[in-house]
Order: C-alpha cells, then sequence, then structure tokens
C-alpha cells in the first residue's frame, strides 16, 4: 500500500456515526456549543437544551445544511 492509499483509509476510518461514539452520551464540547450557537443565529433556529455531544453533532451537520456552511 502506498503512503496516499493508507491516508484514505485512515481518513475514512476516523468518520463514524455520532450514535456509534463511546462519547456520544457526554455533554457537548465547547467549540460544539460555540459552533451550534453561531449557526442557529445564522439559521434563526431554537436549540434544545441538553444536547449529547453526539446530538450536538447531528444538529451542527443539519444546520450547515440549512446555512451553507462547511461546503
Amino acid at each position: 500500500m502506498t503512503d496516499r492509499d493508507n491516508q484514505q483509509a485512515d481518513q475514512s476510518a476516523a468518520i463514524k456515526d455520532p450514535d456509534e461514539w463511546v462519547t456520544g452520551d457526554e455533554p457537548p464540547t465547547a467549540a460544539q456549543e460555540s459552533y451550534l450557537h453561531t449557526l442557529a443565529r445564522e439559521a434563526q433556529a431554537d436549540l434544545p437544551d441538553d444536547l449529547t455531544k453526539a446530538e450536538a453533532s447531528k444538529q451542527i451537520d443539519e444546520l450547515q445544511a440549512r446555512t451553507g456552511r462547511g461546503q
């Protein structure tokens, strides 16, 4: 395998469904919370209270799609 093949395999292995995260039930990180509030403000959306880290990740994906960010 070449280095390029190894890099592609490593990147695809790093992408996991948030529902499969070992730490998914933990509170969101400070970075997630900050970015969520920015996205929610731009999308004029309300955020649910008491999100988990996994739920915050899903909300970020949804709000990025709505705002066009992260594409």
